[in-house]
């Protein structure tokens, strides 16, 4: 007889660690805990949240610590803790299982199984004891122990109906292409829900949705339409003033729990700062805003200093609680702000929004939303210095938790938005500093065939990647040939891609599964083109294999991104919202932009040329720099192409054609604006 006890002390997760001293008599998810409930005859309680989880820590302080209820759950359950960050799959999988019982998905995550997995009931957070019209935690565990001992034909009915629900879901089936009116259609839907006084979609709560606000820019690049400009900007502008944003350290939180975006959910997900930073460079480099300048500047120095691991890659998260309560280590009271800045307490005061009675339960959540615009430089010079004396006073409390676990397709994120701002702001110390990252994971996980590993934590890498690692890593490996021009990134693109079509492919119906034919078997495989807070992995794969196609010409990946589309083409004209990633790599796929310069890297004139481009906003366009006498790929449009009396030429290509030859930098900053 296997041993009862708490195991999660053998895992590297710090959210399963967190839960290593429970009463319950927790295990992590493995073909072993399966086995142990099909041996036992028991019902498996699934418990998936992750470590910055506000009411994850809530539900774990009220019933998983509370030895009364741990004794219900070890014994009638088999009880397994999953990290949804480390075990996405699983995690996926059973939230779409709670939404087809007619319930909100969400963290943490309480689903009752059967031992071979399959789901017949559950739910979010539960209090211990009924409680916000909510039945309580103990009740709910005796009610389903009931269920399970004295109605195995209602436990067979529920795994039926959902079971049928799930495999629904994984159908995709073949539909009209995905046509430019259809993205036009798109683009004025997902403007109508735009709040035009503050921004973002619908009310409260709200989320940055990043990939939603790039469709709308690209719309704008498009069709010249000015609502879908004021969309995006409105949004930025009040992102990057309101509370959602650190203004003291860097970085955003993972969204606003009001519709003016003041105050935060205070955790704050690399993967948002990823996509907010992409998103923020590409808006920057139409409108030069110093307030976008800043603030991506603000947020990678953030990334560098509380994110990056000794290893150079990025941790995933840090919490939203300190010291059991949220946002504490972030909002100050007045006194506290007079205490340190003395007589520019005033000044520092009436900018961010620090009163006497707090704007929100007594205290103060600092933010600008009073102005979306910087003031003059001298002021925000003395700004800066007060904020970093508030800092340096920040820095004597409890932080909140870091979750020290590195992510294949967060760091891909990541990767790609600070390759991208240090070719556009011209850092070297960016670059080198995403380049460490990519190498690391190239290095460290990675097996010994080639094949990504999604997780590392604790000096171990585990876990089969999933598409999106390969998706959001193949993109970083895009932006770093582009920033470098070393053929190395170039190479581990087309590799991993061709691992996503082995492996991912779904040879039916078209489109990438998000788990490996080989991965371990869940009950089912989900194919995902919708985006969450992470961009879809079917849409990422999108946008590169368009972009491959426009650097190398070949016929396969077009193909291979065609028949993503077509895969669910139909599923995008029923939710009409949602798409964005997969939309955005249609319009590339589409009309993507090709630019080739023919010169030296760090020759003056090359680099006067690249300045151009990197000034410009381009929404899916692609970059070549190929030194003379190199060559393109025979199948590229620009092949053959050469420099013109020995100085750098640009090329602009599109659709079957390309520019003459453009050598000034000027004649091709007119061009690109054509």
């Amino acid at each position: 007889m296997t041993e009862d006890r708490n195991r999660l002390g053998e895992e590297t997760s710090p959210y399963l660690l967190q839960h290593k001293d429970n009463p319950v008599h927790w295990r992590a998810w493995s073909a072993e805990t399966l086995a142990l409930a099909k041996e036992r005859g028991k019902p498996i309680l699934l418990s998936s949240g992750y470590a910055a989880c506000h009411w994850c820590h809530v539900m774990a302080a009220e019933s998983f610590a509370n030895e009364a209820i741990a004794a219900l759950m070890n014994q009638n359950f088999v009880n397994v803790k999953v990290d949804r960050e480390e075990r996405p799959d699983i995690d996926h999988l059973y939230q779409q299982a709670l939404q087809l019982t007619g319930r909100r998905g969400g963290w943490p995550l309480t689903m009752f199984l059967t031992p071979e997995g399959e789901p017949f009931w559950g739910g979010t957070y539960f209090p211990p004891e009924p409680r916000y019209g909510m039945p309580g935690f103990a009740d709910i565990l005796k009610a389903v122990a009931e269920l399970w001992r004295e109605k195995p034909e209602v436990v067979t009915r529920n795994v039926t109906a959902i079971g049928d629900g799930l495999n629904r879901l994984a159908e995709t089936a073949p539909a009209e292409p995905i046509s430019p009116e259809l993205v036009e259609t798109i683009g004025e839907k997902l403007d109508g829900y735009i709040d035009r006084v503050h921004g973002g979609v619908g009310g409260a709560p709200k989320f940055p949705q990043a990939a939603s606000l790039e469709f709308l820019w690209r719309a704008w690049k498009r069709t010249g339409r000015a609502s879908y400009r004021e969309a995006a900007l409105t949004t930025l502008d009040h992102i990057c003033q309101g509370g959602i944003y650190d203004h003291l350290g860097g970085g955003f939180a993972r969204y606003s729990t009001d519709e003016r975006w003041l105050v935060p959910h205070f955790e704050k997900m690399l993967y948002d700062n990823a996509q907010l930073v992409d998103l923020l460079t590409l808006v920057w480099q139409e409108e030069k805003k110093p307030l976008y300048a800043a603030r991506i500047e603000e947020t990678i120095q953030w990334a560098l200093r509380e994110m990056r691991l000794s290893e150079g890659v990025f941790a995933s998260s840090l919490d939203a609680d300190s010291e059991h309560e949220e946002g504490k280590f972030y909002v100050w009271t007045a006194a506290e702000i007079d205490a340190v800045l003395g007589d520019r307490a005033a000044a520092f005061r009436a900018v961010y929004d620090i009163e006497d009675g707090g704007n929100w339960e007594g205290k103060s959540i600092p933010n600008r939303l009073r102005g979306m615009d910087l003031l003059a430089a001298e002021e925000e010079t003395a700004l800066a210095a007060d904020r970093s004396r508030l800092m340096t006073a920040r820095a004597a409390r409890v932080r909140p938790g870091r979750d020290d676990k590195a992510l294949a397709d967060w760091n891909g994120l990541m990767i790609a938005a600070i390759a991208t701002a240090a070719q556009v702001f011209e850092r070297r110390d960016w670059l080198a500093a995403a380049t460490a990252a990519f190498d690391f994971i190239a290095a460290q996980m990675t097996t010994a065939d080639g094949r990504l590993l999604h997780s590392y934590g604790a000096g171990r890498a585990k876990h089969m990647a999933v598409l999106d690692d390969y998706a959001d890593l193949a993109r970083a490996a895009l932006a770093l040939h582009e920033a470098t021009g070393e053929t190395r990134f170039l190479e581990r693109c087309r590799d991993w891609v061709e691992i996503v079509e082995t492996h991912y492919r779904d040879m039916r119906t078209g489109g990438y599964f998000f788990t490996a034919d080989d991965a371990e078997a869940l009950i089912r495989r989900a194919k995902i083109a919708e985006d969450a807070p992470l961009p879809s992995g079917n849409g990422a794969m999108t946008q590169v294999l368009a972009q491959l196609y426009h650097l190398t010409g070949e016929e396969r990946y077009r193909a291979r991104a065609e028949s993503v589309l077509a895969a669910f083409a139909g599923v995008a004209r029923r939710g009409l919202l949602g798409y964005s990633t997969l939309l955005n790599g249609a319009e590339t796929l589409r009309d993507g932009l090709q630019i080739v310069i023919i010169g030296e890297r760090d020759a003056p004139d090359t680099e006067a040329l690249l300045h151009v481009v990197h000034h410009a906003s381009l929404p899916g366009r692609t970059l070549a720099v190929v030194a003379p006498g190199a060559g393109l790929p025979s199948a590229h449009l620009a092949a053959g192409k050469t420099q013109i009396d020995g100085k750098a030429a640009a090329y602009v290509c599109r659709g079957a054609t390309c520019s003459l030859p453009i050598v000034e930098a000027e004649m091709l900053a007119r061009e690109l604006r054509a």
